[in-house]
């Protein structure tokens, strides 16, 4: 395109560019699971939401951080988390309230069912999909388009978590002229969520079970979902998040198998143990992020839209690769972007 172009037209053309091209992983927030109010909340809503799920006292000890200044239940939460070797019970129970609450939603299928069908088409042996939401659209979406997707998980009535299914590759076998040949079947998703999911649950030492995505938590058991909180900086060392972003950290950062392009939608860019990784892969010169949000603060989008291998997308501003430029009123949605992944 001529550098005389307007800025909207060579930014809606280098994100054409971009998305069409190879070794492209997603970064799904939670604007990509919001659906325009259809879906699940925003992390602002969330307190307001669960509020009524979450027992006495500890509820009020929440709002009581909020009324005095918190700003949002993550900070609510972090002030009342003095990191002793036993936790206070308020993260527990806002997670079990998360649950109690996502189970209630029906979001449409839609948009996701889009999404997972048109990754499905690429030529690569994987797509990886990092997730930092706990509810299920991308693997139900999967569901209804037969698309095959590994999480981590192997097994029939209840699926144990085994990191390296995720190094495997599915070869379909076929007979050749003199021998046995086997064709690579492309267009598998890797789904990693990062912050665990419904239906994900501790059962004992080295027990994590994929239980369903509406299965209460049975007893003993520990819900493996991690709020938003300071908390999940430090619990992501253990299992099964150690394994989930070692792999995050090797595709964008160490390789040997390199991803060139993350597509971050519907993420606020203000996860700091998320953006760290972000922003060891921007040091490689051939690694560019795609950022498509909403809204972001004055503060986050200051940061990322200086860097020249960065280019952002939200309502009010844009920056292509240093260049600051107006917002695109709709490429910014997971909605418009499941039409061009």
């Amino acid at each position: 395109m001529s550098p005389s172009a307007s800025f909207p037209d060579r930014l809606a053309a280098k994100v054409e560019q971009q998305l069409g091209s190879q070794n492209v992983g997603y970064l799904l927030g939670a604007g990509a699971s919001y659906l325009n109010g259809k879906g699940f909340p925003l992390a602002n809503e969330l307190w307001d939401r669960i509020a009524a799920e979450v027992r006495m006292p500890e509820r009020d000890d929440i709002q009581a951080k909020l009324k005095g200044g918190a700003q949002g239940i993550e900070e609510a939460l972090d002030l009342l988390d003095d990191n002793a070797a036993t936790e206070k019970p308020h993260r527990h129970l806002v997670t079990e309230a998360i649950a109690t609450h996502f189970l209630s939603i029906m979001p449409p299928l839609d948009f996701h069912q889009r999404f997972v069908r048109r990754l499905s088409l690429r030529q690569e042996l994987s797509i990886p999909i990092y997730c930092l939401n706990y509810d299920g659209l991308v693997e139900k979406a999967a569901d209804a388009e037969q698309v095959r997707v590994i999480d981590g998980f192997l097994g029939l009535e209840r699926p144990f978590f085994q990191p390296q299914v995720f190094q495997e590759r599915v070869a379909l076998a076929h007979r050749g002229q003199r021998k046995l040949q086997a064709d690579w079947r492309k267009g598998t998703l890797h789904l990693y969520k990062l912050h665990g999911s419904l239906g994900w649950f501790h059962l004992g030492a080295n027990d994590v079970r994929r239980l369903g995505l509406g299965t209460t938590t049975p007893n003993m058991a520990k819900r493996l979902m991690v709020p938003p909180q300071h908390r999940k900086a430090t619990e992501t060392t253990a299992a099964p998040y150690a394994a989930l972003w070692s792999d995050f950290r090797g595709q964008l950062c160490h390789g040997p198998q390199l991803l060139n392009r993350l597509v971050s939608i519907g993420y606020g860019l203000r996860d700091e143990h998320v953006n760290a990784v972000i922003e060891n892969a921007l040091a490689r010169d051939n690694f560019t992020l795609l950022a498509f949000a909403h809204t972001l603060t004055p503060e986050v989008f200051t940061r990322w839209s200086s860097k020249k291998n960065v280019l952002i997308v939200t309502s009010s501003t844009c920056a292509l690769y240093g260049e600051i430029g107006p917002g695109h009123p709709d490429l910014w949605s997971f909605e418009k972007l499941t039409e061009r992944v």
